[in-house]
């Protein structure tokens, strides 16, 4: 059989129905001659990804015909952790502190599952580590006797890293590094490193970012070579348009916000005679400047997206490209490719195209500008751009039905704010907002899902391999418990069906505007499934899209960038089916793993501004949410300034509270009295620790009510305490913990 063909995993699946020898495989799979090499290696790849489990005798299985999972540990600070599987279809395996052994935070494993509980939740051990997450750990240096340990920022490693004397690059205690693991942690030693980068003082705002970045392996510069060839891309010009659909006698605009200099999407919509419409969506040509294979390539591959933190960003691609020459610039010719759709006047998409164009837009627009001329019809606004008003009219009407159709189908829209970081002229968080979304958002938000559900139409009828965005359907336990927990509130659903993405839609319409919408919300939001990058078309469940991809940023997205590569395959019937099939799952992996880190440290940034923001603001009140409940606590989100801090249970001397986390409570066992998420608070800063990221709040009773008898008045600011003193406070907290 050829082995480039995509049932080989389902052909090795159905065959390994017991542990089978590499000679045994071979021999029923009857592969004979040049193949035989090609075919070892290949199963030799599947068993290092986990599809597949080397055992002992020399035998291969499947790993959940043998009770076994393979996964990336998700580790806890307190020790314990899950693995969480790649099979997305599995649910997570709790992993005990005693079961980890050699495994670290993100390393790929294998692990046993060896009991369940009553709810169904599955308990195991690590049993092998497949790939580690890992190379260098970023921490803080704590000298000892001319050696010392880096303690990680990443609070969920929780193994030490011994530095040996003479490995330690002359760090001084206290100090933020950057260590390479040399040996990683086995049963009988713990972890050995040695320091290859000195970061200097944690506190100093010139090495935040540079912990941040070591802390999740960003790559910051660029490799020279890659430079070199972003350095030599030519700005589009005349004898390259050949071929292409010329649009730049239309108008097409950018829509972004008012900092953005990667303008990767225009757009363009006209009336049409009748009724109707025509769309045009064009996105930036980045595979015509980026060569499969080449060092560019290859290190946006590896990068997989762009990172985004308050007041920079670390590109996917070189500036040379994501902001000039591929960057939609108004009044200049840029290449793109191009979705025009002709939609009714329902909605319905009845015809379309996508091809290789070139395009010069008119007017590089803004959210705020456009949110002026169709949500405030400011006069001033319109007037200034008097021969596009129109057309954003048009726009908005579109986005509207559009998205009332989206609504109908099912699908579930939660459209939540985004804290926002104002930074002062030093860079230090000035204060913490919500990032507001008006109908211009909407807009491009609308024509966006379009163009790129179109384009995955596109691909699914052509039968042509590529990479689609999915998301599966929730775990049936987590959609079972809220089911429960919205019937609490009176929402009822047919006893024993299935509930679906339209269920769920109707239940947010239902209550917006309700002071429960937050909670029942938040309890939604808990109980979906991460979207992932995947070979295969699966579906989008919270969209209600049958087909789905992203095509409309491949600036800044490297998995657009590999279906603008599959379009041009079409376009120019270069048959290339089985080369993409050997990579896509691979190239799906990377970048939902990419994009999980990136998101990671994207949160990880902005928890940091709002912990040091909130620093400046202990001892002051705010009046707030309950967000989060848990076992040790609950949670606060406050309006203003945007942040989220932990009331703990220590914190309440009234009563002994009991945790009831289906319905989302504590309730006091004398007292009877209730927190529950959703529920409004009034509370007090009591401290900000920038290292953890954790803000404490002290509860002061109900938004209104007065604080109780003997509250705490603002405390005075203590003196500073130099690094170096807190470091060895620490190891003396470590000797009399040991």
């Amino acid at each position: 059989m050829p082995l480039s063909e995509a049932n080989f995993r389902k052909t090795l699946e159905r065959l390994l129905t017991s542990p089978l020898t590499l000679r045994e495989i071979m021999r029923r799979l009857k592969i004979k001659g040049d193949q035989r090499a090609q075919a070892r290696r290949r199963i030799r790849e599947l068993a290092a990804e986990g599809f597949i489990v080397h055992i002992r005798g020399a035998r291969y299985g499947l790993p959940e015909k043998m009770n076994l999972v393979t996964g990336v540990v998700q580790g806890h600070r307190d020790g314990y952790g899950f693995v969480i599987p790649a099979n997305p279809a599995l649910p997570d395996v709790f992993i005990g502190a005693r079961n980890f052994d050699e495994a670290m935070h993100g390393d790929r494993v294998v692990c046993r599952v060896e009991s369940r509980r009553a709810d169904g939740r599955a308990e195991g051990r690590v049993i092998r580590v497949l790939d580690r997450a890992h190379e260098t750990i970023a921490g803080r240096f704590q000298e000892a006797r001319g050696a010392g340990f880096v303690t990680p920022f990443e609070s969920r490693i929780v193994q030490e890293l011994f530095i040996p004397p003479g490995k330690t690059q002359g760090a001084a205690d206290g100090q933020a590094v950057v260590a390479r693991i040399m040996e990683h942690p086995t049963k009988q030693r713990q972890a050995r490193g040695e320091i290859i980068r000195v970061l200097g003082d944690p506190e100093d705002p010139s090495v935040e970012l540079a912990i941040v970045t070591a802390r999740y392996h960003l790559r910051v510069e660029f490799p020279p070579a890659a430079l070199a060839e972003a350095e030599a891309a030519a700005p589009p010009a005349a004898p390259g348009f050949a071929g292409r659909l010329d649009l730049r006698g239309l108008p097409l605009v950018t829509i972004d916000g008012e900092s953005a200099k990667d303008f990767d999407d225009a757009v363009h919509l006209r009336r049409l005679p009748g009724g109707g419409w025509e769309l045009i969506v064009s996105i930036a040509d980045v595979a015509h400047y980026v060569a499969e294979d080449s060092a560019l390539d290859a290190e946006a591959f590896t990068r997989g997206t762009s990172v985004y933190f308050p007041g920079t960003v670390i590109p996917m691609l070189p500036f040379e490209l994501s902001n000039d020459i591929c960057s939609l610039k108004p009044r200049v010719d840029r290449l793109t490719m191009s979705a025009v759709m002709t939609l009714d006047g329902e909605g319905e998409v009845t015809d379309y195209h996508i091809r290789e164009s070139v395009i010069r837009t008119a007017e590089r627009m803004t959210y705020t500008a456009v949110a002026a001329i169709v949500e405030r019809r400011d006069p001033a606004m319109t007037a200034r751009y008097a021969g596009l008003a129109p057309m954003f009219h048009d726009m908005a009407e579109l986005a509207a039905l559009l998205r009332e159709k989206r609504a109908a189908a099912g699908a579930i829209d939660f459209d939540l704010p985004e804290p926002e970081v104002i930074l002062d002229v030093t860079g230090r968080p000035e204060n913490i907002i919500r990032a507001e979304r008006n109908d211009a958002h909407r807009l491009i938000e609308e024509f966006m899902l379009l163009a790129n559900r179109v384009v995955a139409r596109h691909l699914a009828e052509k039968r042509y391999p590529s990479l689609h965005r999915v998301h599966d359907r929730p775990d049936p336990l987590k959609v079972e418990a809220f089911r429960e927990f919205a019937a609490s509130f009176g929402y009822r659903f047919a006893s024993g069906a299935a509930l679906t993405a339209k269920d769920m839609q109707r239940v947010l319409a239902s209550v917006s505007g309700s002071p429960e919408e937050k909670l029942i919300t938040h309890v939604l939001l808990r109980s979906m499934k991460q979207a992932r990058y995947s070979a295969q078309s699966d579906g989008h469940f919270a969209l209600a899209f049958e087909h789905y991809t992203h095509f409309t940023s491949p600036i800044r997205r490297y998995p657009d960038l590999i279906v603008h590569r599959a379009l041009k395959d079409l376009i120019h019937k270069r048959r290339r089916a089985d080369y993409w099939k050997e990579r896509l799952d691979r190239i799906a992996l990377q970048c939902s793993a990419a994009e999980r880190n990136a998101d990671e440290a994207e949160r990880d940034v902005i928890k940091l501004r709002q912990t040091q923001h909130m620093a400046t603001r202990v001892g002051e009140t705010f009046d707030g949410i309950i967000s989060g409940v848990t076992a040790f606590g609950f949670f606060v989100e406050l309006s203003d300034p945007a942040v989220e801090g932990l009331v703990r249970l220590t914190s309440l001397h009234d009563d002994y509270y009991i945790f009831d986390e289906r319905n989302h409570k504590l309730t006091g066992e004398r007292t009877g009295r209730v927190f529950r998420l959703g529920d409004l608070a009034h509370i007090r800063v009591t401290r900000a620790h920038v290292e953890l990221r954790q803000i404490d709040f002290e509860w002061l009773g109900e938004p209104g009510a007065p604080e109780p008898r003997g509250a705490r008045p603002k405390p005075v600011k203590k003196a500073k305490r130099s690094p170096r003193a807190a470091a060895r406070d620490r190891r003396q907290g470590r000797k009399k913990r040991r």
